[in-house]
């Protein structure tokens, strides 16, 4: 008995043994391979127009309501349906109709538009969607309407927000040019659609312009692109087995060049956390089941839990 099981402990310890030589074997051959200075430099020019980004557009958010049919009161006093964080206690009213929405300010309330006062009112505001959103201010506070889906909402950014001074940059891997690949493109037909999920808990059926194919570490995997023209460039939202430790768990946006040749380059040094990872006022797509892929991809940006999670 005694025999047998030193014959036991024998074979474990020679498996463990050849699962450490493999696995040394396989860290060997991923050692990071480092950028040259023109790629550094191209990199860190990329990163300051993210970071750009997040102070313009996305941490100055001060708040995010979804109106229902027909008259929502603002200011901010709380009988309001609209509480703002600042400005008026009263401001006047949002008049949703259908998808229409229409301000009615109060006689005693101020607001600019492009810097001018506002003297039409009321006034029907044009949404984010129409490519040319009315951006009302009142002091600090800036606010315009937002349509995702059936909700009509009023996104609000205050240029005074604490969050902006208190950002404290963007976390990354180590540039590693291992997961700067090269990946074939195949086109869609066109007439195929996947589910994206978002954030508000909706799932809609987005148009596949076409996936694409690569190697990450020996390992073929695929993409679906979400957006962008192959003539242009290609637009995923993604998430791997990173997001389970590192990275945000919803799922990273990556970009890329345009299509050349029949393929396209994927630099996962240049993924990047979609703006809900800064903020809970923004309603941002997460990754589909098709882009959810199987491997660690340690590249890219990192997911600052301590400054911004969980929201």
């Amino acid at each position: 008995m005694l025999r047998k099981n030193r014959t036991l402990v024998a074979g474990a310890i020679s498996l463990l043994l050849l699962g450490s030589a493999v696995l040394l074997g396989a860290v060997a051959g991923s050692a990071p391979a480092a950028p040259d200075a023109a790629y550094v430099g191209s990199f860190e020019k990329w990163k300051a127009e993210q970071i750009d980004d997040l102070k313009q557009n996305w941490l100055p958010l001060a708040g995010l309501y979804w109106l229902k049919p027909g008259a929502n009161s603002f200011g901010t006093a709380a009988d309001n349906a609209v509480v703002f964080p600042k400005g008026p206690a009263h401001g006047g009213e949002f008049d949703l109709d259908g998808k229409d929405v229409t301000l009615k300010l109060r006689s005693d309330a101020h607001a600019t538009a492009a810097g001018k006062v506002l003297t039409t009112n009321p006034l029907k505001l044009d949404p984010d969607i129409s490519g040319h959103a009315s951006t009302i201010e009142m002091g600090s506070l800036q606010f315009h309407v937002i349509v995702r889906g059936e909700r009509v909402g009023i996104r609000l950014k205050d240029a005074d927000s604490t969050a902006v001074s208190n950002f404290h940059g963007l976390l990354f891997y180590p540039l590693d040019m291992n997961y700067r690949v090269s990946a074939t493109w195949v086109p869609s037909d066109g007439k195929k659609t996947i589910e994206v999920p978002n954030v508000l808990g909706d799932v809609i059926p987005v148009p596949v312009a076409g996936t694409v194919m690569f190697k990450i570490n020996g390992q073929e995997q695929r993409l679906t692109a979400l957006g962008g023209n192959p003539s242009k460039g290609l637009s995923f939202v993604f998430n791997d087995l990173t997001a389970k430790i590192d990275t945000y768990p919803g799922g990273r946006f990556l970009d890329t060049d345009a299509v050349a040749n029949g393929a396209v380059i994927l630099d996962f040094n240049r993924a990047y956390n979609p703006p809900c990872a800064v903020t809970p006022y923004a309603t941002c797509p997460l990754a589909p089941k098709e882009n959810r892929l199987t491997v660690a991809i340690p590249a890219g940006e990192k997911f600052d839990k301590a400054a911004h999670g969980p929201h």
